[in-house]
């Protein structure tokens, strides 16, 4: 692929392969080590944590002057010797898997096992490590002048995902606090899937006939994005295989093309009434698609599941997280899509671990972004929830 990141590509999909492994180890788990965090109890997995020190490990070792940033801090692991055991355990089990089955007469298996092989931590003090040059215990590089940063969701979903069902891994590479590349893997949606999706929406290698299983779904700032198989056929090798460019299907869509996707009573941080209000005053069907993560909807906005979104926070100190959004986003405006935040204000990425400039979303093909951001201030004030808005 010739564009400015062929190599951060080279790299990036091989490492969100074998995260991808990690977490359907994890997956097949019956005890998947799960905890709460403290700070919101929202929970955290065996495979939160080793995919964010196995991506760290990777990235840093291929790009040692970059910046890192992510969801999750080291500080359960250091006071639980047995879930950081499992850690370590699992990153090192999935990438012996890989390298035992790779071709050493083949050139490409060869170099994706190498790059694998990077992200094989030394001990479990440096998987601690790992994890926090990620938090609080590495700079955030996400000002305007940082340079270059990775933002990672490790799994984007995990209430979900330890159900069995629809999450994400997502990897951002920010360049002045502006995403300039996008990698998604979601190992249980297929590139060939049709809406409408939800969370329990699971597609599995017997149900294609090319024993494809998931999709990776990257983008580059100004250069498309493209889909692929995550994996092909039931071994445990990582295999190169041809990528999709996506159409620029949200290009000239008008109000009767919109399609919805949404998380519909699923999360307390939303006003759910107002995005149902919003949306079917444009006549759109609602929830259409139906996602937990935001990543998720993300990708499902690039594949044409659906092109447009709105999310209101019930709270105007409420704001997103970076990890959920960095990245992501790129790959609906590489298919021509429009994001701004409730106050019609372009999304921020310099502000921090959180995106304090902006409040919301609303994200819609750019022909008819207006259109739609309209739709959500009228509904909030006839809602009598002026105090959720600014002026525009």
């Amino acid at each position: 692929m010739d564009t400015p990141c062929a190599t951060e590509i080279s790299i990036v999909i091989p490492a969100i392969q074998l995260a991808a492994r990690i977490s359907k180890h994890v997956l097949a788990s019956a005890n998947k080590g799960t905890i709460e965090k403290a700070e919101d109890l929202s929970p955290v997995t065996v495979a939160d944590f080793a995919i964010q020190a196995y991506l760290t490990k990777v990235l840093s070792s291929s790009f040692p002057t970059d910046s890192f940033v992510g969801e999750e801090s080291a500080a359960a692991l250091r006071t639980n010797p047995d879930l950081l055991q499992r850690v370590y355990d699992v990153i090192h089990e999935c990438i012996d898997e890989v390298s035992s089955s790779s071709n050493d007469n083949n050139e490409s298996q060869v170099a994706i096992a190498e790059v694998v092989k990077r992200g094989a931590p030394e001990s479990k003090e440096q998987v601690c490590e790992l994890v926090d040059r990620c938090g609080d215990g590495g700079k955030d590089g996400l000002s305007a002048d940082s340079g270059r940063t990775w933002v990672f969701d490790p799994i984007d979903g995990t209430a979900t995902f330890v159900r069995g069902e629809q999450y994400a891994i997502n990897v951002a590479l920010l360049e002045d606090g502006k995403h300039i590349l996008s990698v998604v893997a979601c190992p249980l949606l297929s590139r060939k899937a049709t809406a409408p999706v939800g969370n329990a929406s699971v597609f599995k290698a017997d149900d294609d006939e090319d024993g494809e299983q998931g999709c990776i779904v990257y983008a580059v700032r100004g250069f498309g994005a493209y889909v692929r198989p995550l994996f092909v056929g039931q071994g445990s090798g990582l295999t190169m295989c041809a990528s999709e460019s996506l159409k620029r299907h949200a290009d000239g869509v008008t109000v009767s093309g919109l399609r919805s996707v949404s998380c519909w009573n699923l999360l307390g941080s939303g006003v759910d009434d107002a995005h149902k209000a919003a949306t079917e005053r444009l006549g759109v069907e609602f929830p259409g698609s139906e996602l937990l993560g935001w990543v998720p909807r993300w990708v499902a906005l690039a594949l044409g599941l659906a092109n447009m979104t709105v999310w209101v926070y019930k709270r105007r100190d409420r704001y997103a997280k970076i990890w959920d959004h960095a990245g992501a986003m790129l790959l609906f405006e590489e298919v021509g899509g429009m994001i701004t935040d409730v106050d019609g204000k372009e999304i921020d990425l310099t502000k921090g671990r959180k995106l304090s400039a902006n409040f919301g979303f609303v994200a819609a093909p750019r022909s008819v972004h207006h259109v739609v951001l309209k739709a959500v201030r009228q509904t909030l004030k006839e809602q009598r929830k002026e105090a959720l808005l600014t002026a525009a």
